[in-house]
């Protein structure tokens, strides 16, 4: 039997989205949109968390399974396909996580310095 991946379920998950069965999960949730989407990931998260913590296996690979259906589906509303994740995995692989983590930082903190001076100069004119 060949293995299972990640690229079959959102392969599968993309077909379902596009079926309109009003049986389908799949269908559904994207009928609903990316709010209700997001809102199931973030629930997943959480039991995903849940199960870690409390050294629950069995629920561990359960809530593991919800959660990764739950993000490919938030994927595929966003239209970003698994790989681009995937390549945005490879680069990061490259560089060793902490100096990959600092580049991430030193982005995000000059998106902040320029939000800030944005804030800044629309009160100066207002």
């Amino acid at each position: 039997m060949a293995e299972f991946s990640f690229s079959d379920l959102e392969k599968i998950i993309r077909e379902r989205a596009r079926s309109g069965d009003p049986d389908s999960w799949t269908a559904k949730l994207f009928a609903r949109g990316m709010d209700k989407a997001a809102q199931k990931l973030g629930e997943e998260a959480v039991e995903t968390v849940i199960a870690a913590v409390r050294s629950d296996k069995q629920a561990l690979v359960s809530e593991s399974a919800d959660l990764i259906y739950h993000w490919l589906v938030v994927l595929g509303i966003a239209e970003v396909s698994l790989s681009d994740v995937l390549k945005e995995l490879e680069g990061r692989t490259r560089r060793s996580g902490i100096a990959e983590k600092a580049t991430r930082q030193d982005k995000l903190d000059r998106e902040d310095k320029l939000a800030r001076q944005d804030k800044a100069t629309r009160q100066d004119r207002g």
